[in-house]
């Protein structure tokens, strides 16, 4: 006789084929399953999904002020580079080289290869008004004069 392994000898019945796979505890020192409440996993999820969400767009908002402040410079960049292109100058700006803005009694501008210290007494400007620097894009890197001259 030929023993069926999956013979009940109790109640034949009430046997499984794959017990693993039964949405309940299958013997009686088997783990007590439970069904989850739907709520509480939606609730928990959204949570998550909120932080998550929440965290993602701060870092979006953070990097938009950041090329908000770069757009700022860019733009005041442009606008000195606007007001020294249209200083008097004497000579073409070289790349890399340093000039010195000043401006004059009648309220024009000019640009110098003179530095404020190299004047001596025949300083004939109004006032200083800044350090400059001839960038590669055209532009001009500027150190304004923090001194009132």
């Amino acid at each position: 006789m030929s023993e069926d392994p999956f013979l009940n000898p109790i109640n034949p019945d009430k046997v499984a084929e794959n017990p693993g796979l039964l949405p309940y505890a299958h013997t009686a020192g088997g783990a007590v399953i439970k069904p989850d409440d739907m709520g509480k996993v939606k609730g928990r999820s959204v949570l998550a999904m909120r932080q998550q969400t929440d965290r993602q767009m701060n870092q979006l908002y953070e990097q938009m002020e950041v090329l908000a402040r770069q757009a700022k410079l860019l733009a005041d960049r442009k606008e000195i580079s606007e007001r020294i292109y249209d200083a008097a100058m004497g000579f073409e700006p070289i790349i890399s080289e340093t000039y010195y803005l000043y401006e004059k009694e009648d309220g024009s501008d000019l640009m110098s290869l003179v530095a404020p210290e190299e004047w001596g007494r025949s300083f004939k400007y109004s006032r200083y008004l800044a350090k400059v620097k001839l960038l590669a894009d055209h532009t001009w890197e500027v150190e304004y004069n923090d001194k009132n001259d």
